[in-house]
């Protein structure tokens, strides 16, 4: 079975010890794709379990499933927009953006808050997530859109956050924002793979220090500190059940979405 997540530290955390042979569950090859790259593979037919948005849902067809664990979603761990100047809020319009995917939840948190400030048109590009900052401090990007760990390290580039989105989610709707979802194939033992994930979730969280040499053996130079920072905060209980208030805040986000003409109407069933 084609598995493809990132190499960020939250995802790996969580599948280290099912990829690893460590719990029991189906055999995996697995890929190391950012989202950008599995929003749209996905879309394509490509992998048979993958890390997408929660954005890219509506753009997957009936042969998908989303499952009820492994993703992202949770409090405080919103994508920020950052500048490196003094700009405010109402300084976006004719700016130059960089954003990490048009399918992201990112871009369709920014593009909702931009509906809420009255639609400023900005110049957007997509650029690899960890090329926006160093885009932004040379001068390239007036703004970018960042996600993962940005939210620790973007000061290193003289950088400053002009809003939290999450900040701005949770409070315009009190739920917990959706980030990072995992798909699978519909001909698939769906329950199986379920079980697998929380088997190796379980055992990362019952023995940390399993993992933490391949977590940072992938975490592409960050340092032990930023490490432990991200699992913290994007690994939670979520993490292992979507549960109900995790399905409210999906439908929220979808559907609204979908109500502006964001996104087209989701058909994946929610677990």
């Amino acid at each position: 079975m084609h598995l493809a997540h990132s190499p960020c530290p939250n995802d790996t955390f969580i599948y280290h010890a099912w990829t690893s042979g460590l719990v029991d569950g189906p055999a995996t090859r697995l890929t190391f794709a950012d989202i950008d790259v599995t929003n749209t593979a996905c879309a394509r037919g490509e992998f048979d379990v993958a890390k997408v948005s929660y954005a890219a849902l509506p753009y997957l067809g009936d042969e998908w499933r989303l499952l009820p664990a492994g993703g992202a979603l949770g409090r405080g761990c919103g994508p920020l927009v950052l500048t490196g100047d003094g700009a405010a809020v109402g300084d976006l319009a004719g700016k130059r953006v960089a954003v990490p995917s048009d399918r992201s939840t990112a871009f369709m948190l920014f593009n909702l808050w931009l509906r809420d400030l009255g639609s400023p048109e900005v110049a957007w590009e997509v650029v690899p997530f960890d090329q926006i900052m160093p885009a932004v401090q040379g001068g390239r990007f007036d703004a970018g859109l960042v996600i993962h760990e940005a939210r620790f390290t973007y000061r290193e580039y003289g950088l400053r956050s002009l809003v939290d989105l999450g900040e701005w989610w949770e409070g315009s709707t009190g739920c917990p924002i959706p980030l990072g979802a995992i798909v699978a194939k519909s001909h698939l033992d769906t329950d199986a793979i379920t079980a697998a994930i929380r088997a190796s979730l379980d055992y990362a969280w019952a023995d940390p220090e399993a993992s933490r040499a391949y977590v940072a053996e992938h975490a592409q130079e960050m340092s032990d500190e930023v490490c432990r920072m991200h699992i913290d905060l994007y690994v939670n209980k979520f993490s292992r059940d979507l549960g109900v208030e995790g399905r409210a805040a999906v439908e929220r986000l979808l559907g609204g979405a979908a109500e502006l003409g964001l996104v087209p109407k989701l058909e994946i069933p929610l677990p």
